[in-house]
């Protein structure tokens, strides 16, 4: 049996050759890729002991922020790009499908069901405005049953999760289950644009490499029907001035929405904005785990 050892250039190997016999084929695969590259990059590189060193501590800070209420694992991905190419690879649409977008870490499950025209806004602040639409498929046929899952930030630029003691729960929240027309309507506020949380080491990151922390002003949204793939996405404010520089990199052209100004003491603004949702197709599986 020959006797091998690590070396600078037989790092690759000698990690992988480490790897048992009954090793997941999907895991094998993903983790040796990852080993791959990140020893190329820190040969690329020439990382020194100090700059790893950086590295460690960074990570160490954005685990020690992960909470119930706070994700900065996901901002570090949403910041790098990473969030958006994960879902761009999964989420293929067809054509005529609404493109969807990353989901953030601020959704809650278990929304109420709200009545369609309802208003979601619960703490009283921010311009109105009426959200109307239809659920459709590819053939332009009204989907009954869809599930329309909504959140956003309220008028300061934050979610309720945020701030639950100055919020009401569930403020800016709500699902809308449509008929057999696939409409939905309900009322809730003209979106503001926001900073992600910066105040942790991703901000920080993002200050030294001079980029802002700011997402332009939209509206979340999960729709979900049988026989139809759920559709994550979000509808942006048109006009926004952090549209094309966006921190995460979420925006999409479709996506981006006129609101309609009203002449309406109660209602201020109109947006109106057809999901088109595509069939469902699970595809093998592939996933970590799985």
């Amino acid at each position: 049996m020959t006797m091998t050892y690590f070396t600078e250039g037989q790092s690759v190997a000698e990690v992988l050759g480490r790897h048992g016999p009954n090793v997941d084929e999907r895991l094998a695969e993903v983790f040796g890729s990852l080993v791959s590259h990140l020893h190329a990059f820190a040969k690329e590189v020439v990382l020194t002991e100090s700059e790893w060193e950086v590295a460690i501590s960074f990570l160490t800070r954005t685990g020690q922020l992960c909470s119930d209420q706070r994700q900065e694992f996901i901002l570090l991905s949403d910041v790098l790009g990473l969030s958006m190419l994960v879902d761009a690879v999964n989420h293929r649409r067809p054509p005529g499908a609404t493109d969807s977008t990353v989901f953030g870490p601020f959704h809650v499950d278990g929304a109420p069901v709200r009545a369609m025209g309802d208003d979601i806004c619960l703490d009283g602040k921010g311009e109105s405005c009426l959200f109307t639409g239809r659920v459709l498929d590819l053939a332009g046929e009204p989907v009954d049953g869809a599930c329309v899952d909504v959140w956003s930030d309220n008028a300061d630029g934050f979610y309720d999760v945020q701030q639950p003691d100055e919020q009401p729960r569930w403020n800016n929240r709500g699902r809308f289950l449509t008929g057999p027309d696939g409409r939905y309507e309900f009322r809730g506020i003209k979106p503001t644009s926001y900073p992600i949380p910066d105040d942790g080491p991703v901000g920080q990151l993002l200050g030294q490499l001079g980029r802002h922390p700011y997402r332009p002003a939209h509206v979340h949204f999960l729709v979900t029907a049988p026989n139809h793939q759920r559709l994550v996405t979000h509808t942006f404010v048109a006009g926004d001035p952090y549209l094309t520089s966006d921190s995460v990199f979420g925006v999409k052209e479709s996506l981006v929405t006129e609101y309609e100004r009203l002449d309406d003491q109660e209602v201020q603004w109109r947006c109106h904005f057809d999901f088109v949702l595509a069939p469902d197709d699970p595809g093998p599986e592939g996933a970590l785990g799985a």
